[in-house]
């Protein structure tokens, strides 16, 4: 008996321990803190160039205006999507495939990684990557966690099934309902640099109702800024890193310019 108390009491007192484990990865969310020491996981590449990504989608009803603008524009990019709408629009899925745009998984569901176990975090990234594999017959290799925070079960899911973490270097902040594509635009450019990523969002299915027209709007002036200051703009994949396929499945990409020969 007195050993069963022993060992309870010492489960309890390694909780906080485990719990700080778990969550060290957060730290990652401090932007500037995570473009000056992470520069991967900020997904910075060649500085000649801008990764322009969007989050949340597919969905019907915003999508296909990112889609058209994009293909008016000649410009392509990485869309990191929710497995749960990829799987109630599949034939959006192919759409964006179709147009030679880069895929990525944002999980199956938009839930903060840190209230996840292991487990849970694996299967939900699973789910995910299976579908979206399934849907355009290439296997995704870029993630993107709900809200960019990281867990330690996040980095080993991932790591385990040859996904890369990739955040981003500057956002729109369109997800609020007092987002204007000026606004959007004034956001971004801020913190603008070559060798950046952009984060937008093609789906207010996790903000503000119609919060995507906000970075519609705004898209516009976001490509002619980048090509007033001398950047081409594109998907993760043509930012200078190593295609995912010449690596085994699971080691991080690398910007060419600071790749081990």
């Amino acid at each position: 008996m007195n050993a069963t108390r022993t060992l309870r009491s010492a489960a309890i007192a390694a909780l906080p321990a485990l719990a700080a484990v778990h969550a060290a990865p957060v730290i990652s969310t401090f932007g500037p803190l995570r473009n000056r020491l992470m520069p991967r996981l900020s997904g910075q590449g060649r500085p000649d160039h801008v990764a322009l990504t969007f989050d949340d989608g597919p969905d019907p009803l915003s999508t296909p205006h990112f889609l058209r603008l994009l293909t008016d524009r000649r410009v392509q990019a990485t869309f990191f999507l929710l497995g749960s709408e990829a799987r109630r629009f599949p034939g959006l899925v192919a759409e964006i495939a179709a147009a030679g745009h880069e895929i990525g998984i944002h999980g199956w569901a938009h839930r903060p990684l840190l209230l996840r176990g292991p487990r849970a975090t694996l299967d939900d990234f699973t789910r995910a990557r299976d579908l979206v594999a399934d849907l355009t017959g290439r296997q995704p290799r870029l993630f993107r966690p709900p809200y960019g925070v990281m867990s330690t079960a996040a980095h080993v899911a991932a790591r385990r099934l040859g996904l890369t973490p990739v955040l981003w270097t500057c956002w729109g902040e369109d997800w609020t309902a007092r987002a204007t594509p000026e606004s959007v635009h004034r956001t971004v450019t801020a913190d603008l640099a070559g060798g950046g990523t952009i984060l937008l969002h093609d789906s207010d299915c996790t903000s503000a109702p119609g919060a995507w027209r906000s970075a519609l709007g705004a898209l516009p002036r976001i490509l002619d800024t980048c090509e007033e200051r001398g950047y081409s703009v594109g998907p993760l994949h043509d930012h200078g890193w190593r295609p995912a396929g010449s690596a085994p499945a699971g080691t991080p990409l690398t910007p060419a310019s600071s790749a081990v020969p």
